[in-house]
């Protein structure tokens, strides 16, 4: 069977998240039955580079589907995003996906941006798509301590109670907060994040930046691997997946 990558886009706002799900929407069931049209009316599989929670959104979330008819990626791409309305959902580009490929498996690398709005009204503009946080934050703290959590760690204290991996051990290749205008980001990059690990980092960053903790405590949670001694969990809508990277270029149309 024909097998295809896609970079999709999506508001992750009213969806519980990109997995199917019994108890609502979710991103995955949105592509797969927009194409369904395209596969003799049969409901295709799909995999993803990054399985989103619910209110997460995503600029490069790459998928994988399989279809008995062999189209060209561009007519896919179109197909798709017809089919996908009224739901906040765009196919950016349609590739022929490599043999053995697999978007999740075969990932060198993921990229995520949670968004934070520093300043006292609340937003209209950005509602549902970052954390709105008042008062005055020490983005030059908040990004001093967050270096301390680069490189190869147990990052249990950073893992959500109910996360399935084996092992907490990860490498946090990036970790940067900087600030633009009204706007704090943190940017990171690893080759795989434990469930809730960005958010739950960005929780006790928000700490340092507000003066409650010293730039030296996120380090120190770090080692003591208690989640208990770690910061609150950030709100989803303020969660971006960014891109995954691969070792073989996919050719987007």
């Amino acid at each position: 069977m024909p097998r295809y990558a896609l970079l999709v886009e999506y508001d992750g706002t009213p969806f519980v998240g990109w997995q199917r799900q019994e108890n609502g929407l979710s991103v995955q069931q949105v592509l797969e039955e927009a194409a369904a049209p395209l596969n003799g009316g049969a409901t295709p599989a799909t995999t993803a580079a990054g399985r989103t929670d619910a209110g997460v959104h995503a600029e490069g979330q790459v998928v994988l589907i399989e279809l008995a008819a062999d189209l060209p990626p561009e007519r896919l791409r179109e197909a798709l995003n017809f089919h996908s309305r009224p739901h906040p959902v765009s196919v950016l580009g349609a590739a022929r996906a490599p043999e053995g490929w697999n978007p999740r498996f075969s990932s060198l690398g993921r990229g995520y941006r949670y968004t934070i709005l520093n300043r006292p009204a609340r937003p209209a503009l950005m509602l549902g798509h970052a954390w709105h946080v008042p008062r005055p934050l020490d983005v030059a703290a908040m990004h001093a301590a967050a270096q301390g959590l680069l490189g190869r760690h147990d990052f249990s204290a950073y893992r959500a109670a109910a996360c399935q991996a084996r092992d907490a051990l990860r490498t946090l290749d990036r970790l940067d907060v900087s600030r633009h205008g009204e706007l704090v980001e943190i940017r990171t990059e690893a080759r795989s994040f434990l469930h809730h690990q960005v958010r739950n980092i960005v929780g006790t960053l928000l700490a340092v930046g507000q003066g409650r903790r010293p730039v030296s405590w996120p380090r120190a949670v770090l080692e003591g691997r208690d989640r208990t001694r770690a910061g609150q969990t950030a709100p989803a809508e303020g969660l971006c997946f960014l891109f995954s990277r691969y070792a073989e270029a996919l050719d987007w149309r």
